[in-house]
């Protein structure tokens, strides 16, 4: 199964390509919708390679490629936002772990896949591990935290928000390429696809206010030095090219095998995530740092010991 280790690599890259978008939302650009339309547009330069790769499919799939090109712009947007307002690793960790339930739904509906028993218990394993997660302790007594997940006008509850909407379009997107990379070369849905997000985050700027702020972004990186402007600007452009090489990365692996199985492997993304946390916790921004005590680092131990049973058995 080679492909299950280039999912592998793909989530391993994308742990470290999370914390930088992370960073970047907080502390440079500061709008989701903004930093999906630099990242989207950035991303799309792989289109150069339209007249070598790119063959046209027919209009019903063209359509469906568009389609999924859009779904994974809205799906980025939400992941953005619960960045924005979460830690990096609970909000990756609860949106990858939902994703896998989705998917696998959506593809034994619509995919006509089939899974065993012993892949139906490593879920099991990986949802009891993200569900630890998702209950860290905090300080407040138990019973507020579980008011404060029904409150509307609450963080918490936003945050949960984005993280249940991000999933939704991130399995319904990731089932779509799995149906249409059947139907066409790899390289030639990839493109339509990229195609497809581009088209949505240029049809934004046909919003004023949309492309007022983008204007805006420009005019203030103007006022700043220009050690400030590239320091920023080679962290953004590496990141973004890791983001590209694991996108591409996890969507061959989704072209060779299941796509549900390549969605349950992110929880390597978890663990990385949790370790990168723990490691350079000491020299990360504040806003990026996670909550340590020795309760909250068994948790999540336990939560990756149990993440890394359910790929056992899904493997």
């Amino acid at each position: 199964m080679n492909w299950i280790f280039i999912a592998a690599i793909s989530y391993l890259l994308l742990a470290i390509v999370n914390l930088t978008d992370k960073f970047m939302v907080d502390n440079v650009v500061k709008s989701s919708r903004l930093y999906i339309f630099l990242v989207c547009t950035l991303g799309s330069l792989i289109i150069l390679l339209a007249p070598w790769l790119l063959v046209w499919p027919g209009i019903n799939v063209f359509l469906l490629n568009i389609l999924a090109g859009i779904l994974f712009v809205v799906a980025q947007y939400f992941l953005y936002e619960s960045l924005r307002s979460g830690t990096a690793s609970k909000s990756i960790i609860l949106i990858g772990g939902s994703i896998p339930v989705f998917t696998f739904l959506f593809s034994f509906a619509f995919l006509g896949e089939s899974f065993s028993l012993v892949q139906i218990v490593g879920g099991v394993f990986l949802l009891a591990g993200i569900f630890l997660v998702a209950f860290l302790p905090s300080e407040r007594h138990f019973w507020e935290k579980i008011l404060a997940k029904f409150r509307t006008n609450d963080d918490v509850a936003n945050n949960f928000r984005y993280i249940f909407l991000a999933a939704f379009f991130y399995a319904v997107f990731f089932t779509l390429t799995k149906y249409i990379y059947s139907l066409q070369s790899f390289w030639s849905a990839f493109i339509w696809v990229r195609i497809g997000s581009l088209f949505l985050v240029l049809a934004l700027l046909l919003i004023p206010k949309f492309r007022k702020d983008i204007l805006s972004i420009f005019k203030r990186n103007r006022k700043k030095t220009k050690h400030q402007n590239k320091k920023t600007s080679i962290i953004f452009v590496l990141n973004q090219g890791l983001g590209s090489l694991s996108f591409v990365l996890q969507n061959y692996a989704i072209f060779l095998g299941s796509v549900a199985i390549v969605n349950a492997l992110q929880g390597i993304q978890y663990g990385a995530l949790l370790l990168l946390g723990l490691l350079f916790a000491p020299i990360l921004p504040r806003s990026m740092r996670e909550n340590f005590s020795f309760r909250i680092l068994a948790q999540k131990i336990l939560a990756i010991i149990l993440i890394s049973l359910g790929f056992y058995f899904i493997i």
